[in-house]
């Protein structure tokens, strides 16, 4: 961990990222739980939606080639809307999203649909379907690997479709926690949803991050930061107008940089934090102000684990 943070400082990377492998290892060097994600489960007898569905766009399905053309263009017009989606490089895309790995594909290969509307690519998934039959019956499942698409009428198309393959008795997913789903499905409490960690982020640099993210609000903020493991953000940062300094001024929130990071993609409050023991509120109504200027309007979302 002292070689990877040296070496993000080195590059001038504000801050880090990542799935935890155990989620008692990385809060001890600064990184702070900032998302969550769940694991869901839905049976097919439960996969209807609770209103009739308009299909103005085409579905089809595709090859790995038309795949590498047209779902970046979907992914990066949704990803610019959500905290926490990665930009993807060419070789990301050819190399892992869309390559089948030695025994990751267990019951099927991967398949891509796409769905279009005039012209336009605005959606897609990536799915296995893991044939299983008992006594004739099909006791199968359908791995939705990712589905990207944009608001809307996009979004319930493609899960429409996937919730449709034949030969299936259950779908899972991992979604975020204000996925479309609770709202498109006539049976949402027969979803079965296991709620874990998602993200977890390290801030770096403090200033520089804090400065590079957008806010709800102007502030002004003034936060108290301790970091033991990269001392050179410790110290009091005023926010104003989107840009943060080093200042003198009295901190109205106190906290470790492992907090600081909770808060930072807006998927988790100062007030949370408070309740939770983790932020010390010196100044009354500072949590408020940090949840107004830190606030999302989307539960931060990373598709994959990396």
């Amino acid at each position: 961990m002292r070689a990877q943070l040296d070496d993000v400082r080195e590059r001038a990377e504000p801050l880090a990222a990542l799935w935890a492998s155990e989620d008692t290892i990385y809060g001890r060097f600064g990184y702070g739980m900032a998302s969550y994600v769940g694991d869901a489960s839905i049976p097919a007898e439960y996969s209807g939606f609770a209103r009739p569905l308009a299909r103005p766009g085409t579905l089809r399905l595709v090859d790995r080639d038309e795949a590498l053309a047209a779902f970046p263009r979907v992914w990066e017009r949704v990803r610019r809307r959500t905290p926490g989606m990665l930009a993807r490089s060419r070789s990301w895309w050819e190399l892992r999203v869309l390559a089948e790995r030695p025994g990751a594909g267990e019951g099927g290969p991967k398949r891509f649909v796409l769905l279009v509307e005039d012209g336009v690519p605005v959606g897609y998934a990536i799915y296995r379907h893991k044939p299983r039959w008992e006594q004739g019956i099909p006791q199968s499942e359908l791995e939705v690997v990712e589905a990207v698409a944009l608001d809307g009428l996009p979004t319930a198309q493609i899960w429409r479709y996937l919730l449709d393959v034949d030969w299936t008795a259950r779908f899972t997913a991992r979604l975020p926690l204000d996925h479309p789903l609770f709202w498109l499905l006539a049976h949402p409490r027969h979803m079965r949803f296991r709620v874990l960690d998602g993200l977890w982020v390290r801030l770096v640099d403090v200033g520089a991050a804090l400065t590079a993210r957008r806010y709800a609000a102007g502030g002004p903020l003034v936060l108290e930061v301790a970091d033991a493991f990269c001392p050179w953000n410790e110290g009091r940062w005023r926010i104003t107008d989107g840009v943060a300094r080093r200042t003198r001024a009295p901190a109205q929130l106190r906290c470790d940089v492992a907090a600081l990071g909770s808060a930072y993609l807006g998927g988790v409050t100062f007030s949370q934090l408070v309740r939770g023991g983790r932020v010390e509120e010196l100044r009354r109504g500072a949590a408020r102000r940090a949840d107004a200027m830190f606030a999302s309007d989307r539960h931060p979302w990373c598709p994959e684990i990396f």
